[in-house]
């Protein structure tokens, strides 16, 4: 399979294209957005596994005999406090701190935008792994809830 050939023009956009993408303005705009999204996506995800573990989940978790009780309560805490931690950080990826200045002299200003950019790409990442972690440990909770007999 031959590669595709493009005309000098369309290389010459491109390539100012990639030059544009990579300037910190763009990068911090290119955060802030998947920052977005990801608070979108773990507010949207808690809420639902929320609802399957009231729906699906067992009803009185105090008719579970001692130790699969006390793992479903340790699983459920940990997994909603990783989730509500995940929301938090993407928050923090995308409104920053109350009363950040940004500055208007220029070297100030790229500066900033890059640590600002380093800075979101950072709490994104916490909050996708945190998100996992509370993913799955809802999961395994309702789990346990299903095959452990109750009293």
């Amino acid at each position: 399979m031959s590669s595709p050939r493009f005309t000098p023009e369309q290389l010459l956009d491109a390539e100012q294209r990639a030059k544009t993408l990579r300037e910190p303005h763009q990068q911090l705009r290119i955060a802030l957005r998947q920052a977005e999204g990801y608070r979108t996506y773990l507010s949207s995800l808690t809420g639902l596994l929320a609802a399957v573990f009231v729906l699906k989940g067992q009803e009185d978790l105090s008719k579970l005999s001692g130790t699969p009780r006390w793992v479903v309560i340790a699983l459920l805490s940990c997994g909603f406090l990783a989730l509500v931690t995940a929301s938090w950080l993407s928050v923090l990826a995308v409104h920053d701190r109350p009363g950040v200045q940004i500055y208007s002299e220029p070297n100030r200003l790229l500066l900033y935008e890059k640590r600002r950019t380093r800075e979101i790409w950072r709490l994104v990442e916490w909050a996708r792994w945190l998100g996992l972690l509370g993913v799955l440990a809802v999961a395994a909770a309702v789990v346990v809830t299903w095959i452990s007999p109750a009293k």
